[in-house]
């Protein structure tokens, strides 16, 4: 199974990167608010990340800040769509379905399905 993380990340202001193992690489959104503050919260599409952050905590690169793992585990991927990514994550926090929407005027929202 695919793995997933979410990074507590300090640079270059307090936020929660959201990885998804896609190959060698992971998908990866910024997070505005902790993924257990709301069920929407507004998320900024960032470059592929290395595989590596999915285990990783410390100093990031180039004077990046410094990660720690919030949540990490294995994840389902229910849809793939341009759009639209819902996937159902296994962690060790977030047990559940997550959809990453691009809303119309191009923005990016993370949508945690409440239990």
């Amino acid at each position: 199974m695919p793995r997933f993380a979410i990074l507590i990340h300090d640079h270059p202001f307090l936020h929660w990167d959201f990885l998804l193992e896609q190959g060698s690489t992971c998908w990866t959104w910024r997070l505005l608010q902790s993924p257990d503050a709301a069920s929407q919260i507004p998320a900024e599409p960032l470059p592929d990340h290395r595989i590596h952050y999915l285990d990783y905590e410390g100093p990031v690169s180039g004077d990046r800040g410094n990660v720690t793992r919030w949540d990490y585990g294995t994840f389902d991927l229910l849809s793939d769509q341009p759009e639209k990514v819902v996937v159902m994550l296994h962690g060790q926090q977030i047990i559940g379905e997550v959809t990453m929407l691009q809303n119309e005027n191009g923005s990016w929202q993370w949508h945690r399905q409440l239990m």
